[in-house]
């Protein structure tokens, strides 16, 4: 099994939930998260004033799926979630030892 992690800009998460669901996956975790990657914010301006906004909203999907799903699952937010322009965000991958439901006991892919 492996883990998903996904970052990427806000307005995307509806289309990357209904590609994630698509292809078969049931359940994900997502997070509202702040940061920024090699554009290192930008400068807005409010009320006449710039000021430097060096903390991007985006929003992080985390999902654990079989390894038979993983290439799909990277597809399917890959295409979700691209505008082609900078800062699309970043997907992480790792391995997963275990998992376990705690209302059932049901272990590993039983539990995903």
């Amino acid at each position: 099994m492996k883990k998903i992690e996904a970052i990427f800009k806000p307005f995307k998460l509806d289309e990357v939930r209904e590609a994630l669901s698509g292809i078969g996956v049931s359940g994900l975790t997502v997070t509202e998260v702040k940061g920024f990657g090699r554009q290192k914010g930008h400068t807005e301006l409010y009320r006449g004033a710039e000021y430097v906004v060096d903390f991007l909203p985006k929003v992080k999907v985390e999902v654990v799926v079989p390894d038979n799903l993983l290439e799909a699952s990277i597809d399917a937010v890959i295409k979700a979630a691209r505008t082609g322009k900078i800062g699309d965000g970043k997907i992480f991958v790792s391995d997963v030892a275990q998992v376990i439901r705690i209302r059932t006991g049901e272990t590993d892919e039983a539990a995903v």
